[in-house]
């Protein structure tokens, strides 16, 4: 537990400077990672001192004795969550189902001392992961985890999948696999590169996961049924931001549908529970693409996003991708 902790805290709680338009909380240290970090930060240091932090009691009613119970009460927490948050909206609902039952406007100034989104604020997801395939999918990946780098925009991605799954196991190239052993008995770095890209020119990557190398297959992903603004357009940095911090260090599963004219992959996308569509649709950073998919909860979430103004629909009148694309494509 004390190493999970200290990993992140020495690897997101890192200051900003007082001028930083992303400062939140009293722990100076950006927007991105205010939630995970900080309170990681607290729970490693409490778990070692007993000890809740300086200027908490200026944020909560409930004496530093009461204070000590909840930090032991999310310590227990945090060691039984599998995985531990690592997202602000993570964060904010351990706090929030670990206390439960305790004074209102204690949990809500614990939340904003840490710069954590409030209860009225958390999007509620509710689709649950199949347990079997739904009407039209023709297979299923289940990758290995995601790299932020790895997320193109708000709606597409590349991951790997292991070649020692059992439908990867039967379509691996012959030659792919010669040069995976010749690789693997070079002599020098040279040669071993040589080996590699002969293996990435294939479509295929040796990747190394906990000092163990993997042979893994590359898929580019569509996120099927949304749309996401464009990176030129206004809030495509924001989409392709949300989608990287729900997927990111995380192993997913994708039910494939097919295959659009870019040769991606189309499916539904499952992370730690969570419908990677829904989540993108509610929190405003996509469009239902209402003429590829017909889906009447897609059309719902994003009712539901467009009525509560967040993220894109905060603007009055927000351009749709595809009429961007259809007007740039004619300006060319």
């Amino acid at each position: 537990m004390g190493n999970v902790l200290r990993s992140l805290y020495g690897c997101c709680c890192k200051p900003t400077t007082t001028g930083d338009s992303d400062y939140l909380g009293p722990h100076g240290i950006s927007a991105s990672t205010v939630g995970v970090s900080a309170l990681a930060h607290d729970l490693f240091n409490f778990e070692n001192t007993s000890q809740v932090p300086e200027g908490l009691s200026k944020h909560v009613q409930s004496s530093k004795k009461a204070q000590a119970k909840w930090y032991r009460k999310l310590l227990e927490a945090w060691r039984e969550a599998k995985p531990p948050p690592k997202t602000p909206e993570e964060a904010a609902r351990l706090v929030i189902q670990t206390l439960e039952g305790h004074q209102q406007a204690d949990v809500e100034g614990l939340l904003a001392f840490y710069g954590l989104p409030l209860r009225h604020t958390l999007i509620q997801l509710s689709a649950e992961i199949p347990t079997s395939l739904p009407e039209g999918i023709q297979f299923e990946l289940h990758t290995l985890p995601v790299v932020a780098k790895a997320v193109g925009d708000g709606d597409g991605m590349t991951v790997y999948v292991s070649t020692a799954d059992p439908r990867e196991s039967e379509i691996v190239p012959r030659d792919v696999l010669l040069a995976a052993v010749k690789r693997s008995k070079a002599r020098d770095r040279t040669m071993a590169n040589k080996h590699h890209q002969k293996i990435i020119d294939s479509g295929y990557r040796v990747i190394n996961i906990q000092n163990e190398e993997i042979l893994a297959r590359k898929y580019r992903i569509r996120l099927r049924g949304i749309d996401a603004p464009e990176m030129e357009m206004r809030y495509g940095n924001e989409a392709k931001e949300e989608l990287a911090k729900l997927v990111q260090g995380k192993c997913l599963r994708v039910l494939v549908y097919g295959e659009d004219r870019y040769r991606r992959v189309v499916g539904d996308v499952y992370c730690n529970g969570i419908f990677v569509q829904e989540a993108m649709l509610k929190k405003g950073f996509a469009w239902h693409f209402k003429a590829f998919d017909q889906r009447q909860e897609f059309a719902t979430w994003e009712r539901e996003a467009r009525e509560k103004r967040v993220g894109l629909w905060a603007d009055a009148n927000p351009e749709e991708p595809w009429e961007w694309k259809r007007r740039n494509k004619r300006q060319g």
